[in-house]
């Protein structure tokens, strides 16, 4: 015997296949209204639609066609784009889909942690720099999806014409960043905001590139830990008992001892900005194939306990990302951390400092790379140097002149050797041109030698030549190894004669204080 579906059993089955059988042709959020397409270049145009749907897309005189993968993805790749005046974008499958006043220029990534992500309004004088930024050419895009374990395809937010009220919580550096390339280039700038405040190196990294290196794995291994007792339930039960006793503690006006800060929530921590490849999965991959010129970085903070690791960490990073994109070895730019802490007394080892060591040897280990000294612009009692509009303008010009051909200064001076000479040592610098001044007083500030002893004294010091500087001190009569701005928050006063201050170095290789952190 035959049965036939009623009225409303069809109705409810047709509901059910019809979104899967119908599926509408979408563009992720980052192919947006407002975007800047980068110049010059192969620009991808991606999105969804129904498995072997044919795709039409359309722009500045161009047509492509392309048929979705069986997995309902599907791409194509546009010719170089010519800045000029606004453009729209159609995309025809099933549906048809437009996106308008799209702009072509130069693309910028603007990523890191808080320093990165540290807002206009929050700045040195960002009551004013919002009430100028009226800027309808510079675009600005946040990214601020949650991070995970598994690549992230797409997010919520949307491109952004800068305006008082868009620029106010944006990244501050990116933005002073931008806004000189657009001021000097007048071309229209689209800017990609996806930092994260504390989060570690490890995070915007795919994981099993770590895996792969016996130098993360101490690291991976505590995670492991950490992964193990979350699936389990025991790390919830843990924090639901802790959050207990810390209210009732607040509650009895901390009786039991000194006020103590609310415990971690474990679901934040597996989502969170440092656990391994959380950030790459969920800031990075959102963003990829965008077509961009190049990426700043703000980073390093949460990673100077382990700051001799970074120096495979970071190049790592940078290299992984390269890979991503697809793009070659595009301009990757950084910022040294800056001073920051207690001034001490005496010379002696800092994390900080190994960590700007290793951020200044990725300068030597891969191609295209910059990086922006701010060693004289921090702040001892502030992580986050409010003084975003001189950091972002280091950065252009790193841009500037490498990328655009615009004759500016833009290194900082480097060590480049010493010779000890009758008790005293010579160090010669590259990268200053100009040659070299001091900040503030003539006299130099900022040297530490050493003997045989190891012993490390605060130094005297003067400029002899365009790129030489003589060292000496009374108590070290026969020194072997020299160091300048070596401390967490270093008194140094040499640069440039363009005002670029010098790189901080050691000419020795005696052990790290950060060598076996893991």
């Amino acid at each position: 015997m035959r049965y036939l579906a009623s009225p409303f059993v069809l109705a409810l089955i047709l509901t059910r296949i019809t979104p899967d059988l119908m599926a509408d042709v979408r563009l992720p959020a980052v192919l947006g209204d407002h975007m800047v397409l980068q110049r010059d270049m192969p620009v991808p145009i991606w999105g969804w639609a129904d498995p072997s749907e044919r795709v039409k897309v359309k722009i500045a005189g161009q047509s492509l066609e392309t048929e979705a993968n069986p997995d309902g993805t599907w791409k194509v790749q546009l010719a170089p784009l010519k800045v000029g005046d606004p453009l729209t974008l159609v995309v025809d499958g099933k549906n048809r889909v437009e996106r308008s006043d799209i702009l072509v220029g130069e693309v910028w990534v603007c990523s890191g942690q808080s320093n990165m992500a540290w807002t206009v309004a929050k700045s040195k004088d960002g009551d004013l720099q919002i009430e100028a930024a009226q800027h309808p050419r510079i675009r600005l895009l946040t990214v601020d999806t949650p991070g995970g374990q598994k690549p992230l395809k797409d997010f919520q937010n949307s491109w952004q014409t800068c305006s008082p009220a868009s620029v106010k919580e944006f990244s501050a550096v990116g933005y002073f960043f931008g806004q000189q390339l657009h001021q000097t280039l007048d071309v229209p700038i689209g800017l990609i905001d996806n930092a994260w405040g504390g989060s570690a190196c490890e995070a915007w990294i795919r994981r099993d590139l770590l895996q792969d290196n016996r130098l993360y794995r101490p690291l991976l291994e505590r995670w492991d830990v950490k992964e193990k007792a979350y699936k389990s339930g025991e790390s919830q039960a843990k924090y639901e008992k802790e959050l207990t006793k810390w209210k009732q503690d607040k509650q009895s006006g901390w009786t039991s001892g000194k006020q103590r800060p609310k415990p971690a929530n474990i679901d934040g921590l597996m989502k969170g900005q440092h656990r391994p490849a959380n950030l790459y999965n969920g800031r990075l991959q959102p963003v990829l194939p965008f077509a961009i010129r190049g990426a700043i970085w703000y980073q390093g903070e949460s990673n100077a306990g382990r700051a001799v690791q970074y120096r495979e960490m970071f190049p790592l990073m940078i290299d992984s990302w390269r890979k991503e994109w697809g793009q070659g070895d595009f301009p990757f730019y950084w910022v040294q951390l800056a001073d920051y802490l207690t001034e001490k007394p005496r010379p002696s080892e800092s994390e900080w400092a190994e960590l700007r060591e290793a951020q200044t040897r990725t300068l030597d280990r891969l191609p295209n790379t910059g990086q922006a000294v701010i060693i004289d612009i921090g702040e001892a009692n502030d992580i986050h140097p409010r003084n975003k509009v001189e950091v972002g303008l280091r950065l252009a010009r790193w841009a500037l002149a490498r990328d655009y051909g615009i004759e500016v200064p833009y290194k900082s001076p480097r060590f480049a050797s010493m010779t000890a000479v009758d008790g005293r040592i010579r160090v010669k610098f590259k990268d200053s041109p100009s040659g070299l001044r001091t900040f503030d007083i003539n006299t130099v500030k900022g040297f530490a030698i050493a003997g045989e002893d190891r012993r490390w004294v605060w130094a005297d010091a003067k400029i002899t030549a365009q790129d030489e500087v003589e060292v000496w001190s009374e108590h070290v009569p026969a020194p072997i190894a020299v160091r300048y701005a070596w401390a967490d928050n270093p008194v140094c006063n040499l640069m440039s004669s363009s005002g670029l201050p010098v790189t901080p170095f050691r000419s020795d290789s005696w052990p790290e204080v950060t060598a076996d952190a893991r």
